[in-house]
């Protein structure tokens, strides 16, 4: 690792040489493409350092946007359970109801049907008053 970069440092060195070396319009030449490429590196950098801003802010808005879908589905469960919660309840009410209004019903049939057994041992006893009273 040593050996390698003390051979970039003599590369870098012998262009170093050869820039002293190089007529001085050469140099001011090389000096401008430098310049230049040094500019085109600050452009991407500057780009770069958009990019990453408006990137990190995309990504801030979106986390903003999953906890509140978050928040939203957590109360859209809630509402879902209270509602299968009352149903469940009006269904038991409702069951409740159907049963009480079934032994309204039978107690109302049996009701009628003992004024109905009432009435014919009446006639028949009626009936019966007559025969005797007839004999």
């Amino acid at each position: 690792e040593v050996q390698k970069l003390n051979q970039q440092l003599e590369e870098k060195n012998g262009e170093i040489q050869q820039m002293i070396n190089q007529p001085p319009y050469e140099k001011e030449r090389e000096i401008l493409r430098l310049q230049k490429t040094l500019a085109e590196k600050e452009k991407a950098q500057a780009t770069s350092d958009v990019l990453c801003r408006s990137l990190t802010d995309e990504t801030h808005q979106l986390q903003r946007k999953l906890a509140s879908t978050a928040e939203m589905c957590q109360h859209l469960a809630k509402c879902l359970e209270e509602k299968q919660r009352k149903e469940k309840a009006n269904s038991d009410d409702q069951i409740a109801t159907e049963r009480s209004n079934q032994v309204f019903l039978q107690l109302l049939y049996n009701e009628t049907s003992l004024q109905a057994l009432i009435c014919n041992l009446q006639e028949e006893n009626r009936m019966l008053k007559q025969k005797v009273a007839h004999v």
